[in-house]
């Protein structure tokens, strides 16, 4: 695996410009933040003067005249902080969990436009730490870093201002311990970025670990690895663990640190302080006063370091996000200027097609032939001749090298891809399919209508039950507690391979194709349930083109045509008879599956 899990600089304006980008929908909320901010930090800041006012003018004195005024003041002032940070607190994260939804839709809706390509070379892990984590990362930044972090720095400003006003000489006594703060914040802030990197990477790599072993935990349990994968994962597990405790050793010891040197300022305001006092060269009430605003002095600063960890996350997952929501989609829609009007036949053309998954590392080489619309044709080839490949072209799930593929006459690259892709039903070898019940998998592929419709069928459940019927699926439908209304577990998991086998035959067949595509669909079922599903076939497939990949050649014996694939080139095609007669490939690979039948 490939780590990706890096820091860039702790500031990128660039990736800052973007992310407020984000904000901008919410300037009404970012407003009433920012003055909810202020007037919480205005108020934080008149507390000590209140508080020097009544040392200073009524307790010293024993005029208790106007003392109430002040404690009601006081109370208000108490009040109206409270109601400023709740309306703060909520807006910010109000904000927050919008700009995440934005986000997450952002990011889900680019990555259903990627080609197959992007997702051949990415871990779903890696995909899903995006989605995830490195979201709540730039949640962390909205809610509680960006904004807020000015209410830090004006009370900081503030403090300084007053501090000097009320007297320059217990100021620069305050002042003395920042050059220790700023020497224990760049300690805290140099390590916590180095413990922060090893904290994400590793928890990318529990991820991606987590997402491999579930998904293969049947391969898992087949081969007895248990005991070994969990001690690969019991080691990722621990790295992480360790890296999380490197950076509480540091966030242990720089808080209290923090806390000692205010503490040591505030000594050193007493001692000074105290003694000017004495002097009557200050008041009671602006000593006590110092003392409050130096407590309130340092907690800013080190709130300042905990926004910085947070803007240091935001940025390494803004660029993550950004370098993904960036990626190129290799597989567009045309102009739709330029997207051919007439409605393309069933016919399908492959005009000297060259195509390489790597480089020049060809599948494909120079492979040119026609379907005519209704013509039934099986696609045959020892595994790697480049079978499948074809599919890939056809759906533009890939895009040629060289060449160029064409349904009705429209090369597929000149026709959008919902109207390409809406003319074929698929059967694939590996069927998925998602969480729900039996009805909605069968109707999955009529979904094509676009936002708005996602939960309501598009057809009547009679025409389901009857797509159920023709591949013989409503037999084992019939036997389950709840029909076609019984749920379908993550993957088909409560499902034989052969039933998911059906319910794919269904699906393809409810969405009324005018091209049926076949890749391997008949090798995960029985013999009898294979039989079944040829005899149901030849009545479907008459008067729609149709394609079928098979190993089994009893599959496509009866078809029109049969184009049999050797290297990435087409080697030969004709009838079953046709092939066995130029006792070739094909013959070959007749007489390999007849002996195997017959051991």
């Amino acid at each position: 695996m490939v780590d990706d899990e890096v820091l860039g600089k702790a500031y990128d304006g660039r990736l800052m410009r973007r992310l407020l980008e984000y904000l901008q929908p919410y300037r009404r909320s970012v407003g009433i933040a920012l003055v909810a901010i202020a007037g919480h930090s205005l108020m934080q800041l008149v507390q000590p003067l209140l508080t020097r006012m009544a040392i200073d003018q009524h307790i010293l004195t024993g005029n208790l005249t106007g003392l109430d005024r002040i404690v009601f003041g006081y109370a208000v002032i108490l009040l109206g902080s409270f109601g400023l940070e709740y309306l703060e607190t909520y807006t910010m994260q109000m904000m927050g969990q919008r700009i995440m939804f934005d986000l997450r839709r952002d990011i889900y809706a680019h990555l259903q436009r990627l080609d197959v390509r992007f997702f051949d070379r990415n871990p779903v892990g890696r995909l899903m730490t995006r989605v995830t984590t490195d979201v709540d990362a730039l949640n962390d930044l909205f809610a509680s870093g960006v904004i807020s972090a000015c209410r830090d720095v004006l009370t900081l400003v503030g403090i300084m201002a007053i501090l000097t006003v009320m007297d320059w000489r217990l100021a620069l006594v305050a002042f003395s311990v920042l050059p220790l703060i700023v020497i224990v914040t760049q300690w805290f802030r140099i390590h916590a970025r180095a413990s922060y990197r090893e904290v994400r990477r590793w928890i990318a790599r529990i991820n991606s670990t987590l997402q491999e072993n579930i998904t293969g935990m049947t391969t898992v349990q087949l081969y007895g690895r248990e005991p070994r994968n969990f001690l690969l994962f019991d080691e990722v597990n621990r790295q992480h663990r360790d890296a999380n405790l490197d950076s509480i050793h540091y966030y242990a010891a720089f808080y209290p640190a923090i806390e000692l040197i205010g503490a040591s300022a505030s000594a050193m305001i007493i001692w000074w302080g105290g003694g000017w006092a004495m002097e009557g060269t200050l008041t009671l009430g602006s000593l006590v006063a110092f003392l409050q605003y130096v407590q309130r002095f340092f907690r800013p600063i080190s709130d300042l370091s905990e926004k910085f960890n947070i803007l240091q996350s935001a940025m390494a997952s803004s660029e993550r996000i950004f370098d993904l929501l960036d990626t190129p989609v290799a597989v567009t829609d045309p102009d739709p200027a330029l997207a051919p009007r007439m409605h393309p036949t069933g016919s399908i053309s492959f005009e000297h097609v060259w195509f390489a998954y790597r480089e020049s590392d060809y599948v494909l080489r120079d492979v040119s032939f026609t379907v005519e619309a209704g013509e039934r044709v099986g696609i045959v080839g020892a595994t790697g001749a480049g079978k499948t490949t074809l599919i890939n072209l056809l759906l533009r799930f890939y895009d040629v090298s060289r060449g160029r593929v064409t349904v009705g006459g429209a090369d597929v690259r000149e026709m959008p891809l919902s109207r390409l892709r809406g003319l074929f039903g698929l059967v694939l070898q590996d069927v998925y399919l998602f969480s729900g019940t039996i009805r909605e998998n069968i109707a999955f592929g009529q979904a094509r209508s676009g936002p708005g419709t996602d939960h309501e069928l598009p057809f009547l459940p009679r025409e389901i039950e009857d797509a159920a019927r023709h591949v013989h699926a409503d037999e084992f439908i019939a036997r389950l507690p709840r029909g076609f209304d019984s749920p379908v577990a993550e993957r088909g998991g409560t499902l034989s391979v052969g039933q998911k086998q059906l319910l794919s035959f269904a699906r393809a067949l409810a969405a009324k194709p005018e091209v049926l595509i076949l890749d391997e669909a008949t090798s995960s079922v029985d013999t009898d349930t294979e039989l079944l599903i040829r005899d149901a076939l030849k009545t479907l497939m008459r008067g729609r083109t149709t394609v079928a990949i098979a190993h089994r050649l009893s599959t496509v014996q009866d078809m029109d045509r049969i184009l049999v694939f050797h290297h990435g080139e087409l080697r030969e095609s004709g009838t079953h008879q046709e092939l066995l007669a130029m006792r070739g490939i094909y013959y070959r690979l007749y007489q390999l599956q007849y002996k195997d039948q017959t051991r």
